[in-house]
């Protein structure tokens, strides 16, 4: 079992930053790959970014890449999305979640284990 738990999000005005962090706690942080995802009202939850077990490799979705930043600190069992230039599109609840074994790591099905989410808001 591992447990997620998103550090508060917030209203912030577009062209801001936002840095969210999700600590993790159970089993061996470092075992797990590990996704950023978002959700905004009426649409599905879709992937914005993920980072393999030693970080050494990332993902990112298009409409993030350039502005958005994954990170982990396996020592601080702990992954981070730094948000940049953010725009009003940005607006939804951001999920962490943990994927142990291998495979595809841009969907949201692959996951194990989620946060239960943090809202981001970006004011136009």
């Amino acid at each position: 079992q591992v447990q997620l738990v998103e550090s508060a999000g917030g209203l912030v005005q577009a062209g801001g930053s936002l840095r969210l962090s999700c600590a993790a706690s159970g089993r061996t942080f470092s075992s797990y790959h590990m996704g950023w995802f978002r959700q905004a009202p009426g649409k599905e939850r879709e992937f914005v970014a993920a980072i393999s077990r030693s970080g050494g490799i990332v993902y990112y979705a298009a409409s993030v890449k350039g502005r958005f930043t994954i990170s982990r600190d396996n020592a601080k069992n702990t992954v981070y999305l730094q948000m940049s230039s953010l725009k009003p599109e940005d607006t939804a609840v951001y999920y962490c979640a943990a994927k142990f074994l291998p495979g595809d790591l841009l969907s949201r099905h692959e996951y194990d284990y989620w946060g239960q989410g943090t809202q981001v808001t970006v004011s136009s």
